[in-house]
């Protein structure tokens, strides 16, 4: 959009495997919104490398899901002293790198050690570029998120708070704990923004922001009025993301992952209610191995993954 190219703003629209990333190059400030996953970190420092002929200045994270700062430590390499911002709540764990805090080992993602240099917080400013944005709060998806909004030109950066058809999963009800209410809230703050352009976590830049937020509020006042089907979605979104990754991957290998990660150990015995599991199947088969044959089917009959031969291939 020439409103962002007019400011020094580079969206690279990623895949769904990695956040998109925003490049804000100033006179002096170049900062690099999200950073993407491992899988992609090169790729990432080379899409910086083609727009600036300068050092990044500064790495600003939306939150610390491992699809939003994979690359961090990548580019800490190439740009050694760049500056590194993440939300206040999750510098303790970074500079300690607890990695069950921020979820990598748990979820069975890969995240490699960044350091964080900076925190910030609802109502901090800061210099993206030659511009000032304000930073929100965006709980919901995850409870330490933040929005980055330009209030002159009525930008907003959404993270996983808002996408052009839809919004994160709310891992906190993954875990028992409301979030839906503070999804429906981050929304609302987001209409008194009113911005004009929204670049979100994932997916296009859009414009349309009212038809955006009413399909968000939509699909959340859905899952809590159904708050099961969420929870199934869940589900499959951790599965897709391996099959993001891995493109392919044997449907036992798929299996032993499973078995690896704690967080579906933890989800497992909900899991089998939701998919119907009988007890006299799972001691056939095994508790684990039936669930993820059956969330592959229900992401197969959506056609987001394929099974073939014993394997099970990613579908675009």
């Amino acid at each position: 959009m020439n409103i962002l190219a007019d400011l020094g703003i580079h969206v690279f629209e990623r895949g769904w495997l990695s956040s998109n990333n925003v490049l804000c190059i100033g006179a002096e400030n170049h900062t690099f919104v999200d950073t993407g996953y491992v899988d992609h970190a090169n790729q990432t420092v080379e899409l910086v490398e083609s727009v600036l002929s300068r050092p990044l200045t500064a790495i600003i994270n939306t939150h610390l899901h491992s699809d939003h700062c994979g690359g961090n430590a990548a580019l800490q390499r190439k740009f050694p002293g760049v500056e590194t911002w993440v939300p206040s709540p999750s510098f303790d764990a970074v500079q300690d790198w607890d990695g069950d805090a921020l979820t990598y080992a748990v979820t069975g993602q890969s995240c490699p050690p960044f350091t964080a240099t900076h925190r910030y917080q609802a109502g901090d400013r800061l210099r993206m570029g030659d511009i000032e944005w304000r930073a929100y709060a965006a709980m919901g998806h995850d409870p330490d998120a933040m929005l980055l909004f330009q209030a002159e030109h009525r930008i907003l950066i959404s993270g996983d708070a808002l996408w052009g058809n839809g919004l994160g999963v709310m891992f906190p009800e993954l875990d028992e704990a409301d979030a839906f209410d503070a999804a429906l809230e981050t929304l609302n703050h987001i209409k008194t923004l009113e911005p004009l352009v929204v670049i979100p976590g994932h997916g296009a830049v859009f414009t349309d922001v009212a038809d955006a937020i009413g399909r968000a509020e939509r699909r959340i006042k859905q899952w809590q009025s159904a708050p099961d089907s969420h929870y199934l979605y869940g589900l499959k979104v951790l599965v897709k993301f391996k099959l993001l990754s891995a493109q392919q991957i044997t449907m036992g290998d798929l299996i032993a992952w499973a078995e690896q990660t704690p967080y579906l150990q933890r989800l497992k015995m909900k899991a089998i209610t939701l998919l119907d599991i009988q007890e006299n199947e799972s001691q056939a088969s095994g508790e684990m191995t039936l669930v993820i044959q059956r969330l592959v089917a229900l992401l197969e009959k959506a056609n987001a993954a394929r099974i073939a031969d014993g394997m099970v291939y990613n579908v675009h």
